[in-house]
């Protein structure tokens, strides 16, 4: 445990953000997954309705820095290559 004044706010302050992000790349998660599911289950037009609210909630997370801008993009790429695959 931190013996400094200014060690434990830094801890309290880590652990207010890593809640913070941890519930940010939950969002993200839970929305990718129902994405994944619409399109597994054969249903792409539920899918292309749920594509956009997916994309905001990567952008949103990328913003707020919990994932890194790469990582956001790749995973857009790869739902809309997953939805664009599914109009076969």
């Amino acid at each position: 445990m931190a013996n400094h004044d200014s060690a434990v706010k830094k801890h309290r302050q880590d652990e207010k953000k890593r809640m913070v992000n941890r519930m940010n790349r939950s969002k993200m998660k839970n929305k990718i997954k129902s994405l994944k599911k619409k399109i597994e289950a054969g249903s792409r037009d539920e899918a292309l309705k749920l594509l956009p609210a997916a994309i905001s909630v990567i952008d949103r997370t990328v913003r707020k820095g919990t994932i890194h801008k790469n990582t956001g993009s790749r995973y857009k790429s790869r739902l809309l290559g997953l939805v664009n695959k599914s109009a076969k």
